[in-house]
């Protein structure tokens, strides 16, 4: 148990203050600024296996819990992927003042996207990992049944009655074994660790209220959208099982890779890891790692 605990606590949890809500971060490191940003249900700590070796590497890493997971605030509020995004280039103006890399995972790679495209003078690249293509999937999305279905879950989810009873099925830690054995091919990193991270913060106040929040809330922008309007270097990594953002998701990606970089087309390397699902950076730590510093040094971030 000692050693598991290491593990997490490698680097110091910080607080910062915006609009009046605690929110968690840590930075370790010096040099050019990397940004972490976590995806659903999940906080800093994954992000354990590779802050250490990022600022090794030679950058001043930061991760934070967004506004309503990990160890920030749980307010009962509207979430969406702006209110996200303003708190990202809040942080930035507070914490950094440097045009930073912002690291993503799913929703979180979607979120750094965003920032890339609309917010280009605090970014100088983008790394994202298996991206999201919406806060929520868009109901042309799904095929009919699975839209009905969809539509009575979220329905049920915030409703006064059956929500709170819904989120306690949900968030029990057998429940959260079974869906990263879903999610992650690599068995060996569905640790007790693992399943506590993701755990935790859903015993917090507030935690039912911000599942159900997120769960019903707009998908936002999507990333053909977003696109066009990024200019710096991206390096996008895709875990090739991935059954909740499919590889083929991944295309618009691939075929900007294959194309010369110009005016309208950003620089854009894309990597495909094999045996890999959702969250290549916590499946595939030693992998991920490294293949962000090649890049980082190649493109001279």
């Amino acid at each position: 148990m000692t050693q598991q605990l290491t593990k997490t606590n490698i680097f110091e949890k910080l607080t910062w203050t915006w609009r009046g809500y605690p929110i968690q971060y840590t930075v370790m490191g010096t040099g050019r600024p990397l940004v972490l940003i976590h995806g659903f249900g999940a906080s800093i700590g994954h992000w354990r296996n590779n802050i250490p070796v990022l600022a090794a590497g030679g950058y001043r890493v930061f991760a934070l819990d967004l506004l309503g997971f990990g160890g920030s605030a749980k307010p009962d509020i509207g979430y969406n992927l702006e209110l996200w995004q303003v708190l990202l280039k809040d942080f930035w103006e507070e914490q950094i003042q440097q045009p930073a890399v912002f690291v993503g995972n799913s929703i979180g790679g979607l979120l750094s996207l965003m920032v890339l495209a609309n917010h280009p003078e605090i970014a100088a690249g983008g790394v994202l990992l298996n991206c999201a293509g919406g806060l929520n999937h868009r109901p042309d999305e799904l095929v009919l049944p699975l839209r009905l279905i969809m539509a009575t879950f979220t329905k049920l989810v915030s409703s006064p009655q059956f929500g709170p009873f819904l989120f306690n099925r949900v968030r029990q830690k057998h429940r959260i074994r079974n869906t990263l054995r879903q999610v992650y091919r690599n068995a060996e990193a569905v640790t007790d660790e693992l399943v506590d991270l993701l755990y935790a913060p859903s015993c917090d106040e507030g935690a039912q209220r911000v599942f159900a929040s997120i769960l019903t809330a707009p998908p936002g922008p999507t990333p053909t959208e977003l696109l066009p309007q990024v200019q710096c270097p991206l390096l996008v990594l895709w875990g090739e099982r991935d059954p909740w953002t499919p590889i083929r998701g991944a295309e618009v990606y691939r075929k900007l890779s294959d194309r010369e970089p110009g005016e309208d087309v950003p620089p854009v390397r894309f990597v495909a890891i094999p045996d890999t699902g959702h969250c290549p950076h916590d499946e595939r730590p030693e992998v991920v790692n490294a293949l962000i510093l090649d890049w980082l040094a190649e493109t001279a971030l």
